[in-house]
């Protein structure tokens, strides 16, 4: 399901690990600086970066980490700045709340690209129908089943073994290979390396 270099240079562009796997922790430790010719002067004379940029940095990880566009990151602040409470807070629920991310949640996938395929290929049931739009957007009750032929799936298969504890807001019955999206993810659910504020400090400056 593709090769972890071009999303390794990707994130040692931004300095650090934003998809927790084996393969990509040890690229960006053995090459702690931007990918290029120049990427060790890079990182040598790396200063302090402007607000701007900074806000930049911050809003190219969020899209990576959940692999949108930039036409679809705009699209979900914009739907989240019309939301009551947080801006934030409501710009993370609605990426988590993706089906292409719920699968990778669910552990039906080892990352959110993986995960996208699946739903791409009608491989995923959103209460008992094929539904292939990987930005649907989930609603608490919704049931997520990966379909009987993917089950065996070597891909599935060892994701399945490398899956940590599920969030609080996901349930998962083992036997049907389903699970259930039980409320609306709080900021205090997800576990991201973003500074969000910061993203929204971006758009609002565009807006």
């Amino acid at each position: 399901m593709g090769t972890p270099r071009p999303k390794a240079k990707t994130m040692r562009r931004f300095g650090e690990v934003l998809v927790s796997r084996p393969k990509y922790q040890k690229i960006v430790e053995k090459r702690p600086y931007p990918p290029g010719v120049h990427g060790k002067e890079k990182a040598f004379r790396r200063g302090r970066q402007s607000d701007f940029a900074l806000q930049l940095q911050e809003k190219q990880k969020l899209a990576f980490i959940y692999n949108i566009r930039e036409r679809q990151m705009l699209n979900y602040y914009l739907k989240a700045s019309r939301m009551p409470g947080v801006t934030g807070d409501n710009l993370l629920a609605l990426l988590e709340r993706r089906l292409d991310n719920l699968v990778y949640r669910l552990g039906f996938a080892s990352t959110i690209w993986s995960a996208r395929q699946l739903v791409n290929h009608s491989h995923v049931l959103v209460n008992g129908q094929k539904l292939d739009i990987p930005s649907y957007l989930v609603v608490p009750g919704d049931t997520i089943t990966l379909r009987e032929r993917m089950r065996q799936n070597p891909d599935v298969e060892l994701a399945m073994d490398a899956r940590g504890p599920l969030p609080d807001f996901l349930a998962y019955e083992e036997a049907s290979f389903t699970g259930k999206l039980e409320r609306v993810p709080s900021r205090e659910d997800i576990q991201l390396p973003v500074n969000e504020q910061l993203v929204i400090e971006f758009y609002s400056r565009k807006t």
